[in-house]
């Protein structure tokens, strides 16, 4: 959860990191090694990994994601948090390349997708998801936001009574059936770019996903719709991996050094700082209110 703390305190520092490709410190990377814009830092080839293509690291992620991944397809993507982190994971183990795998997020957390070696889309860490998938150390904390359009008053009390809309197969589409228990129906979306555009058009009221990935939104759509709030969660985000991957223990030394050595702090600062916009730790904490 160590990177929580470096979202906050980095994320709107305005520190400016350039984005160069291979950039070793200590091993030697081949001359085909390629990651996009993304700077690597760390011994290349300093940990084994098991890949399942010769030479790449294949992840599978769920397509768009702003800051996240930044390219519409996986040939496109160069940079964003996620991406560069598997460049640095891909680094470190000596891999030259990044090989994107566009995947619906329901599959991937379904535990049935195969062929691939781990899988990075701001997947929270839950139990359930646990029994049918592996996951890494966490990399980063999540908490809820709350999205409304700009001018609308709904806030902690009587966000229950309005139109909800939530990303399908998310922790955020569990909380709000499971615990907030609104009383109107829950609109599901396929993907994050959708749902923003219902809340805008008026078709739902609210939405309730990831903060960190909410907090973009509002830049995006120039004041069209703000966060008023997040609920706790008690989560982080971690690498997903299929059972019994030999390659887990692998990426949980590498994501420590990851998190130690101030990488991840970096990318937060470069791909999700300029996302932001605000102070995730100033967006007031909601409370679930007990229903009547």
């Amino acid at each position: 959860m160590r990177a929580a703390a470096a979202i906050v305190s980095l994320a709107v520092s305005g520190a400016l990191i350039v984005a160069t490709s291979a950039c070793d410190h200590g091993g030697s990377a081949s001359a085909n090694a390629h990651y996009g814009d993304c700077q690597v830092s760390g011994h290349y080839g300093e940990f084994h990994l098991s890949p399942q293509t010769a030479g790449a690291l294949t992840v599978r992620t769920t397509l768009p994601a702003p800051g996240w991944w930044n390219g519409k397809t996986p040939d496109s993507v160069t940079s964003g948090y996620e991406y560069c982190m598997a460049a640095n994971i891909a680094y470190r183990s000596g891999l030259d390349r990044v090989k994107v795998v566009n995947t619906p997020f329901p599959e991937i957390v379904s535990g049935k997708t195969k062929n691939f070696d781990l899988a990075l889309a701001q997947i929270t860490i839950t139990p359930e998801r646990a029994k049918v998938a592996e996951f890494s150390e966490p990399y980063l904390s999540s908490t809820l936001g709350v999205l409304i359009r700009d001018g609308e008053r709904i806030n902690e009390k009587n966000v229950r009574d309005v139109h909800i809309g939530v990303a399908e197969g998310t922790t955020g589409e569990k909380f709000v059936k499971d615990r907030l228990k609104p009383t109107k129906p829950v609109t599901t979306f396929p993907n994050d770019p959708d749902m923003v555009t219902a809340l805008e058009e008026g078709r739902i009221d609210a939405v309730v996903h990831d903060t960190t990935i909410l907090l973009a939104y509002p830049q995006k759509r120039e004041g069209r719709v703000r966060i008023v709030g997040q609920y706790r969660t008690d989560q982080g985000y971690g690498a997903l991996f299929p059972k019994g991957s030999p390659n887990r223990k692998g990426v949980d030394r590498i994501m420590r050094q990851l998190i130690d050595d101030g990488t991840l702090a970096k990318l937060s600062a470069v791909y999700l700082g300029a996302a932001f916009g605000q102070d995730p730790a100033k967006i007031p904490y909601f409370t679930v209110q007990e229903s009547a």
